[in-house]
């Protein structure tokens, strides 16, 4: 425990330091392979989500036209 009054002596001069540490009991140590870890675990996972969008909802896949989608023209001379 580090905590408590600390005293240096040189040259005959005297110096305290009174030190109050609160050790942090529900902390976790994260290093820097840790960190590297979850950014790469996160790049992968956001490519793998874009990728899965992509191929629900990206390109067309050749669908046939439906009557719905065909436009009907004027027999109107004037507006063809």
């Amino acid at each position: 425990d580090p905590r408590g009054l600390y005293v240096c002596e040189t040259e005959g001069k005297t110096k305290s330091l009174q030190v109050h540490y609160r050790m942090c009991q529900n902390c976790i140590e994260v290093d820097a392979p840790t960190i590297s870890g979850i950014v790469i675990a996160d790049v992968v996972a956001t490519l793998f989500l874009a990728v899965a969008v992509y191929c629900i909802t990206g390109h067309d896949r050749g669908h046939t036209s439906r009557a719905s989608d065909r436009q009907n023209l004027l027999a109107n001379e004037l507006y063809q």
